[in-house]
């Protein structure tokens, strides 16, 4: 260290001694001195702004820092100084100017970012206030011990947001609600488009537990246009019905609880439901066998499933059955073996208070009316009545793949699946 740096620091740490004891007139004549030492050091000129800054006298401020800021233009905490600064003066324009400079040398500048989104929110300029108090909660919420600044600054960027996104969402709705009405069902993945863009909903991906065939569409309920059947299968409700219900009053020896856990299986979300009769099932069709005794007793069932085009791989598909939930009972979040297939539901007894989420989007089964969904997306199932609620499940081919894809993953599923005998 040179002879001239040892005074410079000296200097320096005696002005800053001074300030703090309250002797701010000793303070300046010290920085007055470093200064005629060195007239263009960057940390003279930046010690020499903050001893200003703090009496208020912005303008002196303003120009020491810009002085810095160009003895040292990679330092984008000078750049900082110099837009506080300006904020103090009104320069809205110079502050805009310094901050967008320090972020041009770190777009992770805390600081920086933190006040270019109080100028953006004070200017009224609220699409970038909410892209830049984004990028405060993001940075803010990954710190593992935030100091009380970014404590403060994650509350206030939150709470902003929640802000503008309500107002967001009340424009939109007022402005394109009709349009969206209009379209109807056509509407949905608009819908999801805009409620993702909103934080209103999550946008959930497949999550397959077993086969997983790419480059298909994470739909959560897939359109009925796919399944020009489905009509002529609701027109068996009412008899499917009466032989559901008959094997649930009855007490169908083949009825049995849904989750039966491998002896071993460590805790897990299905534990609760293990062996439970709050989740029952009765197969007609199971792993692609046919339950012949379950069959004759529901004849109309049986015929109406012989109609439909499932996925038949041996000792894999399709697999039919009545879904039993009990009430005040709760299916947990979960995802299925592979998105191959589509997933049918035709509910048949549907208490108030029956519920059925697919991803982001939650529906009430109504009797009668059939649909398909994919469930390698997370799905869940309650039950809050008093009463029992039945639905028949079955599985068909993912209507995205072509004929030659289902033939070629039926060969090569059948191929891979055999198993040991249990």
């Amino acid at each position: 260290m040179t002879s001239t740096e040892l005074i410079i620091n000296r200097l320096l740490n005696e002005a800053h001694e001074a300030r703090q004891s309250g002797m701010h007139d000793v303070a300046a004549q010290r920085l007055a001195a470093a200064r005629a030492h060195a007239p263009h050091n960057a940390m003279v000129l930046n010690a020499s702004g903050m001893h200003v800054l703090a009496a208020q006298d912005f303008a002196a401020a303003k120009t020491y820092f810009a002085a810095a800021a160009a003895a040292d233009p990679m330092a984008p905490a000078l750049l900082v100084n110099l837009a506080t600064a300006c904020r103090g003066l009104g320069d809205d324009q110079g502050e805009r100017l310094s901050l967008k400079a320090a972020l041009a040398l770190d777009r992770r500048d805390f600081i920086a970012l933190l006040r270019l989104a109080e100028l953006d929110e004070r200017q009224g300029f609220n699409v970038e206030a909410a892209l830049n108090w984004s990028g405060i909660v993001q940075m803010a919420a990954s710190m593992s011990q935030p100091p009380p600044l970014v404590v403060d600054a994650l509350q206030r960027g939150t709470t902003y947001l929640l802000k503008h996104n309500a107002e967001l969402s009340h424009r939109v709705d007022e402005q394109l609600g009709e349009k969206l009405i209009a379209m109807g069902t056509a509407a949905r993945r608009v819908n999801a488009c805009i409620d993702h863009s909103l934080g209103r909903r999550q946008i959930y991906a497949n999550n397959c537990e077993g086969v997983h065939f790419p480059f298909l569409p994470a739909d959560e309920f897939f359109d009925r246009h796919h399944f020009p059947w489905l009509t002529e299968l609701e027109k068996h409700t009412s008899a499917i019905r009466r032989e559901a219900q008959a094997l649930w009053e009855n007490r169908n020896a083949a009825i049995r609880p849904y989750v039966q856990l491998e002896p071993g299986t460590p805790d897990n979300k299905w534990s609760a439901l293990d062996k439970s009769e709050d989740w029952s099932a009765c197969f007609l069709w199971e792993y692609g066998e046919r339950n012949d005794e379950i069959c004759n007793q529901c004849p109309e069932t049986a015929a109406a499933m012989s109609a439909i085009p499932h996925n038949r791989i041996p000792g894999k598909a399709p697999t039919v059955f009545f879904s039993i939930l009990k009430p005040k009972s709760h299916i947990p979040a979960h995802t299925g073996v592979t998105n191959t297939r589509a997933i049918i539901h035709l509910p048949l007894v549907i208490p108030d208070g029956c519920r059925f989420r697919v991803g982001g989007e939650t529906r009430e089964w109504i009797e009668g009316e059939a649909f398909a969904f994919d469930d390698t997306i997370e799905h869940e199932a309650w039950n809050d009545s008093d009463a029992h609620r039945i639905v028949l499940i079955f599985d068909v081919w993912n209507p995205h793949m072509t004929m030659g894809e289902r033939e070629l993953v039926a060969d090569f599923l059948t191929l891979t699946g055999e198993r040991a005998p249990s």
